[in-house]
Order: structure tokens, then sequence, then C-alpha cells
């Protein structure tokens, strides 16, 4: 396995694919359990993350959505640089969102302190614009301005791009963050302020070979790469499978149902899910959270996570996603987390939302490929 994520990260390059490398760190749920923070965290906030989705609710909202309260469960990022002479920011590259955004200078909150800050005097090529954005999340909003500079991705250098420069970042809790910022790779009209996302500048300016990303996720902390322009056949095995995308905002697709031990166990009739690769999670509607969690025999406890002995792992059945008539099964090694010694947590969790959000459980066993020309998702087996 090992050998092949390393063909897989060669393969890239000698195809020409730009690659930009990602890093797997400690996700910030996993940082506060060590700090005894996580039990304070769950009491401060209603952490749902469901309302990154707004038209996932019933009563949905209009305004923009950021996933910041999200980050919680967030675990890969990789470095991109913003101006001239190049400023480096750590940010995740996330589906389910569109804008970039990385912390201002001119940033206040705790958590900008303790993170990588954008000076817009130490750039020539920036440009403001006089504009403020405001994004609005779980607990609060984030406050800033709309600047225009130089963002270089891997080797693209994409001009004239318009970013949010926050400047203010409320939370205490964010100061632990891994990452700075956030770069969307959703569609346009998910970003706020009317922003162009960087993805389409790319393909504006002439950048990539096709108009199409995809995403490998390694179990490892090194091997995860966004491969911009093209797809890496040597990180997946068999074909590649399309799916349409059913709402341009969102990579979101229509999803058959939910199997466990050959029993639909959730997704009755079909349902609506998200391709998301800025969350470590499955998350779904309550009742079929809950009818996985039971099972799985997973149980859950004061922090609403669900727990499950890891001696019975190896033989705790697949949970298959049927989508467009194909099964795609995950395994128990790959939708459980092992903390402690003998403490083994399930990785599905409840949203208020009606969507189903397949995050980076899935996506460390499928391949994903996101082709904005054809308005459609591939799934293919990962290496």
């Amino acid at each position: 396995m090992q050998l092949l994520v390393l063909l897989c990260t060669a393969s890239a390059l000698a195809q020409g694919l730009t690659r930009l490398p990602l890093e797997r760190g400690k996700k910030l749920r996993e940082i506060l359990r060590e700090k005894d923070l996580l039990c304070q965290f769950f009491q401060d906030h209603h952490y749902d993350i469901g309302t990154k989705f707004p038209h996932a609710f019933p009563n949905g909202t209009k305004m923009a959505v950021e996933p910041l309260l999200n980050a919680l469960d967030v675990e890969y990022y990789g470095t991109i640089s913003i101006g001239t002479p190049p400023q480096d920011f750590s940010v995740v590259f996330d589906t389910g969102s569109s804008n970039l955004w990385v912390p201002s200078v001119s940033c206040t909150s705790l958590a900008c302190q303790t993170h990588q800050v954008f000076d817009p005097s130490k750039s020539s090529t920036y440009r403001s614009t006089g504009q403020s954005l405001s994004i609005h999340y779980g607990t609060g909003e984030m406050e800033g301005t709309v600047g225009s500079d130089t963002v270089t991705v891997a080797s693209l250098v994409d001009t004239n791009q318009l970013f949010g420069l926050s400047t203010a970042e409320p939370g205490e809790f964010f100061v632990h963050v891994k990452f700075d910022g956030i770069l969307g790779l959703g569609f346009p009209n998910l970003a706020a302020g009317g922003i162009t996302p960087v993805f389409d500048n790319m393909v504006n300016e002439s950048l990539v070979q096709e108009n199409l990303f995809s995403v490998y996720l390694s179990h490892e902390a090194t091997g995860s790469v966004v491969i911009f322009g093209g797809v890496d056949e040597s990180c997946f095995t068999g074909s590649i499978r399309w799916i349409s995308v059913s709402y341009q905002g969102y990579w979101q697709i229509s999803m058959d149902s939910i199997i466990v031990n050959s029993q639909e166990v959730a997704c009755s009739g079909g349902c609506q899910a998200i391709i998301d690769t800025g969350t470590s999670l499955v998350a779904g509607p309550p009742l079929g959270i809950s009818n996985i969690q039971r099972a799985l025999g997973a149980r859950q406890d004061s922090n609403g996570e669900h727990s499950v002995n890891c001696s019975s792992v190896p033989a705790m059945p697949d949970v298959i996603f049927v989508i467009d008539g194909l099964q795609y099964p995950v395994s128990a090694w790959a939708y459980t987390e092992q903390h402690d010694p003998g403490s083994c947590t399930s990785s599905f969790q409840t949203t208020s939302g009606d969507l189903w959000i397949l995050g980076d459980v899935f996506l460390r066993v499928y391949y994903s490929i996101f082709d904005r020309a054809n308005n459609r998702v591939g799934l293919a087996r990962a290496v």
C-alpha cells in the first residue's frame, strides 16, 4: 500500500499535472480532547456541521456560511502563497465552500495572533477594493475586507484574485486550529460577495489543462494531494464511476440508500449528499445516523460522540453507500478512530439538515474527481 501511495505521489509529477501536497494533521477535536477542553467546547457551542450548508435546512438562511466552526473536524491542509514577494499560508482546500480567506495583519482576535497574517503593505501587487466582507457561520461571523493580489497554488500563478482578509475571528477555540485560512473549491454561486473563486480564475486564465481537479487523501501524515487540471490514474484502481451533480453550489449528488448487514438503515427512498473535503466525518439526519450507530453497536457518550470497543472493530460490518445503483462500501477500519488503547469512536455524526455529508472518512476510500466542465463527480477506489 505504501509503495502505491508513493507511486501516486510521483506519477502526477511525471504526467505534468499540477499537484499540491496536503498534510494530514491532528483535528481540533483531538487537540481539545488532549487538553481536556472538548467537553467545554460542546458546552459553549451548539456544534452542527450542517450549518455549513444553509440550503439543507427547511427554513434555510440566505447568508453565506463559511466552515470556521467546522474546523473541529478538519485534518488536511496545504500551503499557498499570496502577494509579491509571496507570503505563505496553510489553508484547507474545501469543496464545501467557495471563498478564499486568510487572517489580516489588522486582525486583533486572539486566533489571528497564533496564525500567519497577510500584510498588504508588504506586497507590491496588492490592491484594495474597499469592499467589506461578512461571512456568517455557526457561532458568529468572520468580519473582514476584500483585496486583490496574486495567489500562487503549487506552480499555478493566479493573478488579480479577490480574497477575504479577516479582521475578526470570534471564538477562543480557533487559537488551536492548525491552519490559517480556507480555499473554497465549491461552485461560484456559493461565494460570499460575488467573488470569483480561485479555481474559476485558474480556468479563466487558462492555467489548467482541464476544467477539473481531483483529490487523493492518504491515511498517512503525508502523501495526500490535490491535483489541478487532471486525473492521476496511479492513485486509484478499477474504473471511474461518474455521478451527475444535482445542485451546482456544493458538490452535491443523489444517493439511493445506505446499507448495513444487507439491511437498508438510512436514506430510504433516496437522499442528497455532498462530497466535502472540508470535514473528516460522515454526517446525516438524526434518524439515519442513529440507525447506523445502532447497527454498528456504537454507544453515545457525554460529548455526543459514539464509542465502540476497539477489539470489536475487525468484526464490525461495512457501511455501504449506494449511489447511482452502485455500492460504495466503507469498512470499520475506515470509519472508526482510536484515541487511547481500547477507546475507539465511530466517525458518523448527526446534523440537523436534510443532507448527508460524505467527508474524509469516505474520501480516503475513494479517489474523487470534481469535473466542472461536465458538472459531475467521479469516484474510484483509492490505492
